[in-house]
């Protein structure tokens, strides 16, 4: 579409508008999946977990533009070590009408799980599945909302994309998109089966709106929060009412533009287990990797608050200020691609299913925060799989130098996905622990680890 380089590309142009940020002080922001590059990020909060639904920008080419063409989900249970979740839907693989995944988001309903996308800017998709983390089959056959969906138009230059879905108190269901204008913002009513439209597209305003709607609702009023355009800073902003889609008034920003950013702007607000975050990204690793970071965004994360009169506590951008909430059971089966921070690795689908860690080279490392060995372990148990001449793991304390507790020799299995338990003993554990698994060997891919275990 011709607008999409304005709303997804490098915005080279619009560099000069946010020179002002130049005198921000320079953060290095908390990355979350930091071994891959997702962006625009959604919430889906459960009891015990929050995933989170990412554009894929693992695919883009460093310079050019955008190529997203499948959704990337990654959760966790105590906001610190994440779970990759790997592609959960490809739009050309699993649709035979869509062939892009802009900016999606997720919501449960009646037991099923339907996850709603931009394909492009030119029209919205849903798909339906069993679980949070797909599969997800394309049960509608077409489009959900297009231009000539009735409500739609009049719009000038309207972005169709960055679809939020919001499940209200009493059973009623919306969804909200749009973009590129102050009167381009638009909502309806779903119908249960969440699939289809209740009724004509419903025509809203917020000031300076750019992309990237998103509703949540705390203590009876809603907040429409938004990226702002580049006129505004690229902010996210926000508005409230008393009603869903209507009689909403301006009140400020949720956050600023992030620290080593620069460029478009896309965040969500949530609840989980009594604390408000605020999700975002920005371009760290791409910075920290050498190389342009117009189309490779990132995942972080921060906390925020509300005042007594229901205004929000404008977000602070930290290095590492999200506390953990819970602590890792090592005594079951943890996947191990789940972690905090992580050098030198990537992940793969794996045979017997879910990811597994990959492409591990002489001196890469995991690292686990806040895992509870309770009174001790004595015995260490990996699942890996081994085409060359294998390696080691060093199981270590708090990080790649930390204190060696035990190491677990690694020989070849047979194949990258033919599986093998690795064990070995282990002292000096016990407590809560930040836990560190080094890898080491000779040259190349050493082996690959699909899940480890305590004793």
């Amino acid at each position: 579409m011709p607008f999409a380089p304005a709303g997804r590309g490098m915005i080279r142009s619009l560099v000069p508008v946010l020179t002002y940020l130049s005198a921000v002080p320079a953060m290095a922001d908390y990355p979350v999946a930091s071994h891959r590059y997702l962006a625009d990020p959604s919430t889906l909060v459960t009891k015990d977990r929050v995933y989170v639904y990412c554009s894929n920008d693992d695919e883009s080419p460093v310079e050019g533009s955008y190529n997203i063409p499948n959704v990337v989900c990654i959760s966790t249970s105590d906001m610190k070590n994440w779970t990759d979740h790997g592609i959960v839907f490809d739009a050309a693989r699993d649709t035979s009408w869509a062939k892009k995944t802009w900016a999606p988001c997720a919501i449960e309903r009646d037991g099923k799980f339907f996850l709603y996308f931009g394909n492009g800017g030119g029209n919205i998709g849903v798909v339906a599945g069993d679980k949070p983390i797909g599969p997800f089959a394309d049960i509608k056959k077409k489009p959900l909302i297009e231009h000539g969906t009735p409500g739609v138009q009049p719009a000038k230059n309207m972005w169709l994309f960055d679809p939020g879905v919001y499940l209200d108190d009493d059973g009623q269901a919306y969804i909200y998109f749009g973009g590129n204008g102050d009167d381009n913002v638009r909502a309806a009513k779903l119908k249960r089966d969440m699939i289809t439209l209740d009724g004509e597209v419903i025509k809203m305003k917020a000031d300076n709106f750019f992309e990237a709607a998103w509703v949540f609702k705390r203590k009876g009023t809603y907040y429409f929060a938004y990226s702002s355009n580049p006129k505004a800073a690229m902010r996210i902003d926000y508005m409230t009412s008393d009603k869903p889609t209507s009689g909403f008034t301006y009140r400020g920003a949720v956050a600023d533009q992030p620290p080593i950013n620069n460029n478009n702007n896309h965040a969500a607000q949530f609840e989980f287990k009594g604390q408000w975050y605020h999700v975002y990204h920005n371009r760290i690793v791409a910075k920290q990797a050498g190389i342009p970071t117009g189309f490779r965004r990132n995942i972080a994360l921060e906390r925020f608050s509300f005042k007594a009169d229901g205004s929000i506590e404008k977000v602070t951008y930290t290095e590492d200020g999200v506390p953990q909430v819970g602590h890792v059971n090592p005594f079951a089966r943890v996947e191990a691609e789940t972690f905090a921070a992580q050098s030198g690795i990537e992940t793969e689908p794996c045979t017997p299913g879910g990811m597994n860690l990959c492409q591990i080279g002489n001196g890469d490392w995991v690292k686990v925060r806040g895992v509870d060995f309770a009174a001790g372990a004595k015995r260490f148990a990996a699942k890996v799989a081994c085409a060359g001449e294998g390696g080691k793991i060093e199981i270590r304390l708090d990080g790649p130098e930390g204190k060696v507790v035990g190491t677990c020799e690694v020989k070849k299995t047979g194949g990258a996905q033919e599986w093998k338990n690795a064990i070995c003993t282990v002292s000096g554990l016990a407590g809560v622990k930040d836990l560190c698994l080094r890898f080491t060997g000779g040259e190349g891919d050493l082996f690959t680890i699909d899940s480890w275990i305590f004793q």
